[in-house]
């Protein structure tokens, strides 16, 4: 029986991929490539050409066959596919150290990058030589044999550890609920979440063999229960007994304390990633992250990020008083850190008279979907259309393609919004095939996406029919966020798979795609095309429009201060010898919280164990890319500001001067052709209501 993973004429075909297909087809890729890579290196002299595009090809098919399986461990993770995808990632990690590290392949990438022909490379092809000898010495191609070894060993553990690390905040977010059958405990929750509630508490109570009686409502830690009850539940018990759950996942505290703890992996990849680095010849693991980035030394971040903290401490320290004083004058004696988001809504609604619940009839999924593709569409003159009968991983998924003004098929994206068991929380893009022109063919590969949210889905109402979901604004701005990375993927018309799209862009660069999306969702001409009341139709109204936007900077500062915090202690953790010694991770955060934080978590609060961004999801001493990318999307954002919100002019200058150029050149070039000059921070602190 031939392997669905190893035939890759088209899309991914997910219904017929099984985990026993996984260790067999990555075995025998990856045989193919080595014995590929063998026959290249037998050739007496290299061209760009000749070494660049086999190689290249060669990474993407690697890349094709993994990441469905990637992506379903993600999304429809299970036991046995866990398992195969953990049998696999070694035989990854073992191929890409080995690649990384072989020295005859080193000297040919060296022979071009001396040669002749290095001067008559485009920027594109340049930009990959030198990428290539960079990541080949921070691979460990010039350690001697015996440190070569321990380095790819490091590596093989540190993979382990990542994806052991996903796996424990996935089981501990689903390990944890509770099922309440007193309508009375249900105060000031909204009806949608009622309804997801006491849907959710059917769902168990079926998986169970059981009827269910339509009167329990159970809650999880999953995002969109997690944050309704955290921000509307006036059952105060209730908001304690969630958050601490949610605070204290993965770890050592809380109700499942011990039970999927990622204490002991924290402390061995801070160790090994540090170790990693010493071995290439940097100080600490920090140094080493940035050598793929536009900053240029940890130090410099950290003065970036201390000077956002110095502009923004006094207003957050007053935010947080203005809402001490609130909670006091309702009655509450002592804020905790449960209560926050709950008096802080209910602070919103004082003073602005307007609430995310107000704001969600309007955000029906089909019409922002409609809405966000009519942007994209204004912006740089592609259309986005459905497309039907596409195999998929699960019921929820959807398919769609972008195509050029004339027609031609420019990229694809699969999109999965909606909350389930089995899938990551977070919201992320992934690639599923590059823009690349592999060697032989008459035609350029189409570059196709992953996009994944967690929302709430849609709910059953009283009449027996099915509302569509309703999302709130902040959940529209993370559908914008993701659709960002996904056009920096798929618009690109670079066509060297290491340089197109977002590979190849410097980590601190890869948000503003995405980052610079977000702002349209504050823009009445781009509001227009998205609000659409889910019953009646009808516009988002001017009454409502501006309400929302008085509101805009509501507790801004605190929001940027927590930021700041978890960027400082991202790059401290990597910097400071003292996380070596194991069991250090809190009182650094501590430190970093008494620097710059104004709320401070309780005693028990464990938000390093799921902080995934940085222990498996790539972020590691890089936590700061959202802020340094923020500078650059919105001083971009500023130049629609200026020539018109949908501008289609503008429009194609950034598609042009950033978008299509993926990672050819550097971010920073990129960025001055786009605007002209340096990025200048006026319009970050504008945004945020930080801007005196």
């Amino acid at each position: 029986m031939s392997n669905p993973l190893l035939d890759m004429s088209g899309l991914p075909p997910f219904s017929a991929i099984h985990p026993d297909h996984i260790e067999p087809a990555l075995d025998a890729l990856l045989a193919t490539n080595r014995a590929r890579l063998a026959d290249l290196l037998k050739q007496p002299a290299q061209t760009f050409e000749s070494l660049a595009r086999p190689l290249m090809d060669m990474d993407e098919a690697l890349s094709r066959l993994w990441s469905p399986v990637r992506h379903m461990n993600s999304v429809v993770n299970n036991e046995s596919l866990r398992a195969a995808y953990n049998a696999g990632l070694p035989k990854l990690t073992d191929y890409g150290t080995e690649m990384g590290q072989n020295t005859a392949l080193f000297q040919a990438w060296q022979s071009i990058r001396d040669g002749a022909e290095y001067a008559t490379l485009n920027d594109a092809q340049r930009k990959i030589v030198d990428d290539a000898l960079r990541d080949f010495h921070l691979a460990g191609v010039d350690l001697p044999e015996a440190l070569k070894a321990r380095y790819k060993a490091i590596s093989q553990r540190l993979s382990e550890l990542g994806s052991k690390f996903d796996e424990h905040v996935l089981d501990a977010t689903q390990a944890w609920s509770i099922t309440l059958t007193d309508p009375a405990r249900l105060g000031g929750l909204p009806d949608s979440a009622k309804q997801a509630a006491k849907q959710a508490a059917k769902q168990a109570a079926e998986h169970l063999g059981e009827p269910g009686d339509g009167k329990a409502w159970r809650f999880t830690l999953e995002f969109p229960s997690y944050i309704a009850v955290m921000t509307h539940a006036d059952d105060r018990a209730l908001r304690e007994a969630v958050y601490t759950a949610f605070a204290t996942r993965a770890s050592d505290q809380g109700p499942n304390a011990g039970e999927f703890d990622n204490s002991a992996l924290i402390d061995e990849t801070l160790k090994l990633r540090h170790e990693a680095a010493r071995l290439l010849g940097f100080d600490t693991y920090a140094d080493r992250s940035l050598a793929t980035k536009m900053a240029e030394s940890p130090q410099q971040v950290i003065g970036f990020l201390e000077d956002l903290a110095a502009r923004s401490l006094p207003a957050a320290r007053a935010e947080l008083d203005a809402l001490r004083t609130f909670a006091r004058s309702s009655g509450l004696d002592e804020l905790a850190a449960w209560d926050i988001p709950y008096y802080a809504e209910k602070l919103r609604q004082q003073r602005y008279a307007i609430s995310q619940e107000e704001l969600r009839p309007y955000f029906p999924a089909p019409r922002v979907l409609n809405g966000l593709f009519q942007v994209v569409e204004r912006l740089y003159g592609v259309q986005v259309e459905a497309v039907e009968g596409i195999d998929l991983w699960h019921p929820d998924a959807q398919f769609f393609a972008i195509r050029d003004p004339d027609g031609r098929l420019r990229g694809q994206f699969y999109l999965d919004i909606y909350a389930r068991p089995g899938k990551r929380g977070g919201a992320w893009m992934d690639v599923c095939h590059s823009r690349h022109h592999r060697l032989g063919s008459a035609d350029v590969d189409v570059p196709v996406a992953y996009l994944t949210c967690n929302f709430g889905g849609p709910i059953q109402n009283a009449d027996g029919g099915v509302d569509p979901a309703l999302l709130t604004h902040d959940e529209v701005i993370t559908l914008f966020h993701e659709f960002g990375h996904g056009l920096h993927h798929m618009l690109t018309r670079v066509e060297w798979q290491a340089v197109s799209g977002i590979h190849g862009v410097e980590w601190d660069a890869v948000e503003l795609p995405s980052q610079f999306m977000e702002n349209f969702c504050w823009q009445r001409e781009a509001l227009n095309l998205i609000a659409a009341h889910y019953q009646t139709q009808a516009p988002l109204p001017d009454d409502l429009f501006d309400r929302m936007q008085a509101a805009r900077h509501f507790q801004s500062a605190m929001q940027m201060v927590r930021q700041l915090e978890f960027a400082l202690f991202d790059l401290h953790l990597h910097m400071d010898p003292l996380a070596l010694a194991g069991h250090q991770v809190m009182p650094i955060l501590e430190r970093v919280r008494a620097q710059v934080a104004v709320v401070r978590p309780p005693a028990f609060n464990r938000f390093p164990h799921a902080f995934t961004h940085i222990f498996s999801g790539g972020y590691a001493a890089g936590y700061y890319s959202y802020k340094w990318a923020e500078v650059l999307s919105a001083d971009a954002f500023a130049l629609f500001e200026e020539k018109g919100v949908l501008d289609r002019e503008t429009g194609a200058h950034f598609l042009h001067s950033v978008l299509e150029k993926g990672g050819s050149r550097p971010a920073m070039e990129l960025f001055r052709g786009f605007r002209g000059r340096e990025p200048e921070i006026d319009a970050l602190l504008r945004h945020s209501g930080l801007a005196a």
